[in-house]
């Protein structure tokens, strides 16, 4: 398991790599010099469960901002920096935690060294980081096109490069917006460099392709050891990309804790609003500190069976509703308090 092995490597408080768990980036969309604005943004990420945010730095005032967002934050600050190197010194030189760049479009050999000698320095970690989008010309001559062997290549050319300045407190990032290009490479990667990888699927899309895409490409490369943070990149509200980043190490068994909600499709036999009490289940439970499957069912006949798995769940009736435990019935109850009782036993479960 590539996971396993990577090089350990620290981010203000935290530490990635080396088997360490895998941890939930997101990017604030605001403009980083509102400082007000972007501190709102990222105590809402940190509560949702975000734990390392990304900050653009375009200009000088979003540089000198990262002093003041830091005292208001409680998780590790990266400063993402394109095209200008004095950004990447000057983030640093306000506290940023880690800095990404790409080498490639930040100009001379000198201007990468300047970076990585201040962040040698000041011991701040550098994300390098490819896109398909950004591939030098030659390598796509070279492979005829986009292709993944393209894109690690790239990334190890830069990889090389900062090395032989004698850094490596490195991490790499490799995205694409094709879903199999973006598994290929991380594939390829991961057999040719031990630095933690910071995975995702980039450009995904809105609420349900973006999380389509990212729940088959990232749960393909995670499942096979591969990555180290992750992000799930979706046009919308940021917290949105954390909870499915949530969902997708949970699924495959790398996060543990909080609710997760369990429920049936829906058929003919359903005589309850299943899809509306669902939907206020997951609600409900969003910010309950418990470690519990729910299951809500909206058959009595088939509800039990079905939520035999789950620690509690609710199935539904003909204007009432069964309350079950451990896949035993507990009680009927009548379908409007449905909802109150299932609280009410969470709030306080015993275990």
């Amino acid at each position: 398991m590539h996971r396993e092995h990577t090089k350990v490597i620290r981010i203000g408080d935290r530490v990635i790599g080396g088997g360490n768990p895998v941890l939930i980036q997101s990017m604030t969309n605001t403009r980083t010099e509102d400082v007000a604005a972007t501190v709102a943004q990222i105590q809402k990420l940190e509560a949702a469960g975000c734990e390392l945010i990304r900050c653009t730095v375009p200009v000088t005032e979003a540089a000198e901002a990262i002093r003041e967002i830091k005292k208001q934050i409680r998780i590790p600050l990266v400063a993402d920096i394109h095209f200008d190197f004095k950004m990447a010194l000057a983030a640093m030189e306000n506290g940023a935690d880690k800095i990404r760049i790409n080498p490639g479009n930040i100009g001379s050999r000198e201007n990468v060294k300047a970076v990585v000698d201040m962040a040698r320095e000041r011991g701040v970690p550098i994300r390098i980081g490819v896109n398909s989008g950004s591939l030098e010309k030659e390598l796509i001559e070279k492979y005829h096109g986009v292709t993944a062997e393209g894109i690690v290549e790239s990334a190890l050319e830069k990889v090389y490069m900062i090395e032989d300045m004698g850094y490596d407190n490195l991490v790499v990032s490799i995205k694409s917006s094709d879903v199999l290009m973006c598994i290929r490479a991380h594939e390829k990667l991961a057999e040719k460099t031990s630095y933690p990888l910071h995975v995702g699927i980039t450009e995904a899309g809105g609420m349900i392709s973006g999380n389509i895409k990212s729940a088959v490409g990232l749960g393909v490369i995670l499942y096979q050891g591969i990555g180290d943070t992750i992000r799930v990149s979706l046009t919308g509200d940021p917290v949105e990309e954390v909870k499915s980043a949530r969902q997708i190490l949970r699924t495959l068994g790398l996060r543990r804790g909080g609710i997760e909600v369990v429920s049936c499709p829906t058929c003919g036999r359903t005589r309850i609003d299943l899809i509306g009490l669902a939907a206020q289940v997951e609600e409900m439970v969003a910010d309950m500190p418990l470690d519990l499957k729910v299951a809500v069912m909206g058959c009595a006949v088939n509800g039990p069976g079905e939520a035999k798995e789950a620690d509690i769940g609710i199935a539904g009736g003909d204007g009432e509703g069964l309350l079950i435990k451990k896949g035993e019935i507990v009680r009927k109850v009548p379908e409007d308090r449905l909802l109150q009782v299932l609280r009410e036993e969470l709030e306080n479960w015993q275990g």
